[in-house]
């Protein structure tokens, strides 16, 4: 059985990571950006959607946002695509 490690879990709980990453993609070419830490989920979905608008005027061909906690789970993702005319 695995040893809890108490006062960090508990710090854990109490103090939830949210990370915000991003992902261009540009023909062959991808980058990522550094990734963005918050402790409120609300600003974390704040620069979540930033991303997400800013990628409609960019002149990037593919934009992925991620949502993840400190556990590395997923909580939300998007990716915003400039379609050829």
């Amino acid at each position: 059985m695995a040893k809890k490690h108490g006062n960090l879990d508990r710090l854990i709980r109490r103090n939830k990571m949210y990370i915000i990453q991003e992902i261009q993609t540009n023909g062959t070419q991808t980058a990522l950006t550094p990734a963005a830490t918050y402790t409120d989920k609300n600003q974390a979905e704040s620069r979540f959607h930033t991303i997400l608008a800013s990628a409609a005027v960019s002149s990037v061909e593919v934009h992925t946002v991620m949502m993840y906690d400190e556990h590395g789970n997923v909580i939300k993702r998007e990716f915003y695509e400039h379609l050829s005319d």
